[in-house]
Formats: C-alpha cells, sequence, structure tokens
C-alpha cells in the first residue's frame, strides 16, 4: 500500500495534516458509508477530511471525494441535515499528527516517522489528553518538513483499478 495522504485538522490555529482517519471508525460502527470512489494509490479510502478541534471537541467540518455514483461528495452526504459540520461523538482514540522534519520515508500507510508526533487522546469526540513523542532530530538540515507522501499513481476518471493490481 502507498503512504495515505491525511486527513486536514484545524488545531491551535495551525493546518495540520493528521495520520488518523475517524470517519473510518463511524463507518465501522454502523454508520452508512455512501461508497468512494479511488482516484490514486495516496487515497484508497477515496475522501479527505477536514476537521477542527473547538473548545476541546472533535468536529467534521469539510469532505471531499468522489463518490462511485460519481456525485461529489460533502459532510451532508454522510450526515443529511448537518452541511457546515458534525461533532465526531462516535470517535474515541488517538489522533497522530506528524510534527517536524522527516526521519524515515515509507511507503505505506502512514508508517512514515517525522522528528515529533503530537497526540491527541479523544474520548467521544472530546479532547482528554495530549502529548508530544519525540522521535529523534533530523541529522539533514534540508530534510522536507511535515507529514507529505512521496508518490502515487492517478487512476483515469472512471475506470475501474483491482485493489491488488500490480
Amino acid at each position: 500500500m502507498t503512504a495515505q495522504i491525511g486527513e486536514k485538522l484545524t488545531y491551535e490555529g495551525r493546518e495540520l495534516s493528521m495520520c488518523t482517519n475517524p470517519l473510518g471508525d463511524y463507518f465501522t460502527l454502523g454508520g452508512t458509508n455512501p461508497g468512494f470512489e479511488s482516484n490514486c494509490t495516496a487515497l484508497w479510502r477515496g475522501y479527505v477530511g477536514s476537521w477542527e478541534i473547538v473548545d476541546g471537541r472533535l468536529y467534521l467540518v469539510g469532505l471531499s471525494g468522489t463518490l462511485k455514483s460519481g456525485d461529489e461528495a460533502s459532510v451532508a452526504t454522510i450526515f443529511p441535515g448537518f452541511a457546515d459540520r458534525v461533532f465526531a461523538h462516535w470517535y474515541s482514540g488517538t489522533l497522530r499528527i506528524p510534527d517536524g522534519k522527516l526521519l524515515e520515508y515509507v511507503h505505506m500507510g502512514y508508517a512514515s516517522t517525522y522528528e515529533r508526533d503530537l497526540c491527541l487522546e479523544i474520548e467521544f469526540g472530546v479532547v482528554k489528553a495530549t502529548a508530544v513523542h519525540v522521535n529523534g532530530v533530523a541529522e539533514d538540515d534540508d530534510a522536507s518538513e511535515g507529514y507529505q507522501i512521496g508518490g502515487m499513481s492517478v487512476f483515469p476518471k472512471g475506470k475501474k483499478v483491482a485493489e491488488n493490481a500490480p
């Protein structure tokens, strides 16, 4: 699996990428997944959620992706009647937010290592604790900063590609 495009998070005035997919837990818990079309190997889930933490609470505030029907997805696609934001009451777990320079790139999932990981412990959508895990210091002053992916294959629009295709 290719390294994946991170979800977006606005936290303490910063725009960050997080290596956690809270909406996936919603679908696992029985929420209706409308069926997203994956258009590249760096986005197997088929969407990118935009999130924010306000007053210690996690909200889904945007969703971009294409449905298998060809329609564009939005927050209201999954949560009818909530076009602007939804409190993520279903999510309990750790939001991992890589920070600093890249220490080791791994071309799989969210496995790359950065100088630090900001970890937000969430319980039913509410931030319960924060921690910073220091993973090391980049030896190369020119090492890339912030979460990123190293490469991907993009699928032609309307073409179905088998998930296990070479």
